[in-house]
């Protein structure tokens, strides 16, 4: 069922009302929480990010995973972040789908990535069995497994809450073309988006984090492929700026990118270049807020302290591409 313009538009101003006037009432059910407390006496968390990698290490995802496990040993890495599309290309068939194996565990073998990694669905993952992707049985098969649909990452001085954006996309529901989606869990549509987005907003208006990351797999602002997700400008955008969010962290498309919203400030990230990647395929995008486009394969560090961001790109060859440092005071943000 699809949203209408006129649905969309009840929907933003029901929850621009909500953050602003604290109209709508706390969920009953609270999105999960996880707690991953940062190194001490740092103070700071160090990250990994990849996005779109699920294909049984071929399109450079094994040259990747490589890098990402000497980076990983250098900057002595907490945890791992999946933007999504995990599995390709129709998700996983099963929780004994081998390709849990040849995508995931024979492929990420480096020390440093014994790590959690926090996963979260692409639409590529809606193709699948989802009750499989989201099952304990695949964390007795590798423990660093954990993926949901929806939920928080507690790391003390940053909070991340990761966000289910596939069933936010009117195409996958009213023109699917030739894919068969799983929706079980999801039906009603209106009902899980409603108590998904009040969950969301719940959690940012209580959170007491320095810093506030919001992680999904659609792109918000992008100038690649799939380009900008019009449901989630509508509908998420409006939330993340009345809680001065300070980052949204994605994939789905498959490319490293920055850009900084000159209006609201937040940094949108992409980090979907685990694997295949969309040599040349670019939009225009102005030089004010475009950072960086980068149409390979690659990932993300983060270092996080109570002060800076740091983040950093890096290419297949694990060669640094872009860094920037974001300052809470923002208006400091600047190359590194």
């Amino acid at each position: 069922m699809a949203l209408s313009s006129k649905e969309r538009l009840v929907f933003r101003v029901v929850f621009v009302a909500a953050v602003l006037c604290s109209f709508i009432t706390p969920s009953m059910a609270e999105l999960p929480r996880f707690k991953h407390a940062p190194k001490k006496p740092q103070q700071s968390l160090h990250i990994l990010v990849v996005g779109d990698w699920g294909r049984q290490g071929t399109n450079n995802q094994s040259f990747v995973a490589d890098q990402m496990g000497i980076v990983g040993e250098k900057l002595d890495i907490d945890f791992v972040i999946s933007t999504g599309d995990n599995f390709y290309e129709d998700g996983l068939k099963g929780v004994d789908d081998p390709a849990f194996y040849s995508s995931f565990v024979d492929i990420y073998t480096a020390h440093s990535l014994q790590k959690t990694w926090y996963s979260v669905l692409g639409n590529h993952d809606y193709r699948g069995d989802v009750e499989a992707q989201l099952s304990p049985a695949l964390k007795q098969k590798d423990s660093r497994w954990l993926c949901l649909r929806s939920f928080i990452l507690d790391g003390e001085i940053v909070e991340f809450f990761f966000v289910d954006t596939t069933p936010f996309v009117d195409e996958y529901f009213v023109d699917p073309g030739e894919h068969t989606y799983d929706w079980e869990g999801v039906l009603p549509r209106m009902s899980y988006l409603s108590q998904l987005l009040v969950d969301v907003d719940s959690a940012l208006a209580k959170s007491k984090a320095k810093w506030k990351m919001v992680v999904g797999h659609h792109t918000i602002n992008s100038a690649g492929h799939h380009g900008n997700t019009e449901e989630l400008k509508q509908i998420l955008v409006p939330i993340l700026e009345a809680y001065n969010v300070d980052a949204y962290i994605n994939g789905h498309d498959h490319c490293l990118e920055h850009i900084i919203d000159k209006n609201s400030g937040i940094h949108f990230l992409t980090s979907g270049g685990g694997s295949k990647a969309w040599s040349g395929d670019v939009k225009p995008w102005s030089s004010e807020e475009l950072q960086l486009y980068y149409d390979g394969q690659g990932f993300m560090s983060m270092q996080i302290t109570e002060s800076n961001a740091d983040i950093i790109f890096y290419d297949v060859y694990g060669k640094p591409l872009h860094s920037w440092s974001i300052s809470k005071d923002r208006k400091e943000s600047a190359w590194i």
